[in-house]
């Protein structure tokens, strides 16, 4: 399937691999390409069958980030209007080209090679889970252009990467690698084969139970802004949907068994 003529997704096995395809231009951000992460995100939303999502960039490089060619067009966020509208939820079209991937049902694993700058690492931020190669090169850019990171970053980077952290890396837009990253917290892993790992990750979520996954995807998303009282009924509430269901039981036994779990989609 093709969104846009930029982002494209195949299914496999309950994987569904996202693909943004713009290489000639390193995959850079422009209008066809936010429209195209959003259609494929929504598309994903209600897919039948997919456990679970890996989403890279074809080429050379993951994202370069925000294509400058479209800052000379002063309608570039088109019928959105003002940045401060709320087009889509409790966000704008920007922002939800990132936040799109954390509102999936399923968890979602970002494989960045080459350059991920500016929005691209927001983009890759909105995943559940990023592989990212030891040499890329990832930049929070946006200062560089007398701008500020407004595509959720702030939102998807918070209680991932050190507050004084952030700060240095925003204020200056210094470059780091992949390796870096991981030791700041925004990558989970570095990998000289980010796409290969992200997939055989992706594999192994697909083999598990999908409803106890969604389901602890929405309780990992919902428990950061709730307190101690809140959590622990969340939590209850979650379990009790999850316990004795068809899929709960065939995790036992599939378990007890030592063979593949036979699970139904919701």
């Amino acid at each position: 399937m093709k969104f846009h003529d930029r982002v494209s997704v195949t299914i496999e096995d309950h994987v569904a691999h996202v693909l943004l395809d713009r290489a000639d231009k390193m995959n850079a951000l422009d209008d066809a390409m936010f429209d195209g992460i959003i259609a494929a995100g929504s598309h994903l939303h209600s897919a039948k069958g997919v456990r679970s999502v890996v989403l890279s960039g074809a080429g050379r490089s993951f994202c370069a980030g925000l294509d400058l060619s479209s800052m000379g067009n002063t309608d570039r966020w088109g019928s959105s209007g003002s940045l401060t509208n709320r087009t889509h939820g409790n966000a704008n079209r920007a922002q939800y080209a990132a936040m799109v991937w954390r509102g999936l049902p399923v968890p979602v694993i970002a494989a960045v090679h080459g350059v991920c700058f500016g929005g691209g690492l927001q983009v890759a931020s909105g995943a559940d889970i990023r592989i990212i190669a030891p040499d890329a090169r990832l930049a929070v850019m946006e200062v560089k252009w007398g701008l500020v990171p407004d595509m959720g970053g702030y939102a998807l980077w918070r209680g991932n990467v050190r507050d004084d952290v952030l700060r240095e890396l925003t204020y200056t837009h210094r470059e780091f690698s992949g390796t870096e990253a991981a030791a700041l917290g925004f990558a989970t892993h570095a990998d000289p084969d980010p796409l290969g790992r992200a997939m055989a990750l992706a594999r192994e979520i697909a083999g598990k139970s999908p409803h106890a996954v969604r389901g602890a995807k929405l309780l990992t998303n919902r428990t950061a802004h709730m307190d101690e009282d809140q959590i622990l009924m969340a939590e209850s509430v979650a379990q009790h949907e999850l316990m004795y269901s068809r899929n709960q039981i065939e995790a036992v036994k599939a378990g007890m068994e030592k063979r593949a779990a036979d699970f139904v989609d919701p």
